[in-house]
């Protein structure tokens, strides 16, 4: 059994210690994919994280964006940049290959662009960033493999993954393009692994700090895990921890967790 965890931190440094507990605790992933870790890569904890008994690589940036993998089984073939747009200098996307006993599987951690305004140039960049997104699972599930990307994807792909679809539709995170653009990489042969195995349940994985949301549950769910149907083949489940959002100053995000009987 292996379980993969996405998780976007919202600052490595402010969530260290739940992080840290969350690592040495029974149930705690194989993998972990981390967001929005805030940090330069020589200021990443690594230390506190090595001695749980996990690898790691990072790809960071200081003050926004970074992304991490985490893996108590070895790390290869790491790649920071996603093809499309050689220019980008923002820490969004890191890729690499786990060794197993008896196989591997390439993961990936990646921060889809908020998008900010429907109407803003920040909105177009997270359109290109889909559509690198696209090219690039085209190439990486030629290799027919099992693949599993995590992450970010800021947006809400079907009705029941808002709060309120009537107030939040033509929205950042709920407009009717990024839906689209999500729906393409489904269509393309990546699975949504919690929507497969949760069909008609409504879960959120975010939930805004500000007016009492998580209380009211007034949330969204835009963190996904996605899957190559090789691994679909030996997915035996996928959960929404809402714990980690329980806890005094937590992330506004949860994890979003999978097990692969690989």
């Amino acid at each position: 059994m292996l379980s993969i965890a996405t998780w976007n931190v919202n600052s490595i440094k402010s969530r260290l210690q739940h992080l840290t507990d969350w690592l040495r605790s029974d149930n705690a992933p194989d993998i972990v994919l981390l967001q929005e870790i805030k940090v330069v890569n020589e200021n990443f904890p690594a230390m506190e994280i090595e001695e749980l008994g996990y690898n790691i690589a990072v790809h960071g940036q200081k003050t926004y964006n970074g992304v991490a993998i985490l893996s108590k089984h070895p790390i290869d073939d790491v790649v920071t940049t996603l093809p499309g747009e050689p220019e980008d200098e923002q820490a969004r996307y890191i890729e690499a290959v786990i060794s197993l006993d008896g196989g591997a599987v390439r993961v990936a951690s990646i921060y889809v662009p908020n998008g900010q305004a429907v109407d803003s140039d920040k909105f177009q960049y997270k359109m290109r960033f889909f559509d690198r997104l696209y090219a690039h699972a085209q190439t990486l599930l030629a290799h027919e493999e099992k693949l599993v990307w995590g992450g970010d994807y800021n947006v809400g792909p079907y009705p029941e993954d808002v709060y309120d679809t009537k107030k939040l539709d033509g929205t950042v995170c709920y407009h009717a393009d990024e839906r689209a653009k999500f729906r393409a990489l489904t269509h393309l042969g990546l699975y949504d692994a919690w929507r497969l195995k949760n069909p008609s349940t409504q879960q959120f994985s975010w939930w805004d700090y500000r007016g009492g949301s998580y209380a009211q549950n007034r949330g969204l769910r835009i963190d996904h895990l996605l899957l190559s149907p090789q691994a679909v083949d030996v997915l035996s489940e996928c959960v929404i921890d809402e714990s980690l959002r329980q806890l005094e100053k937590p992330s506004d995000h949860t994890p979003v967790i999978c097990t692969l009987d690989a």
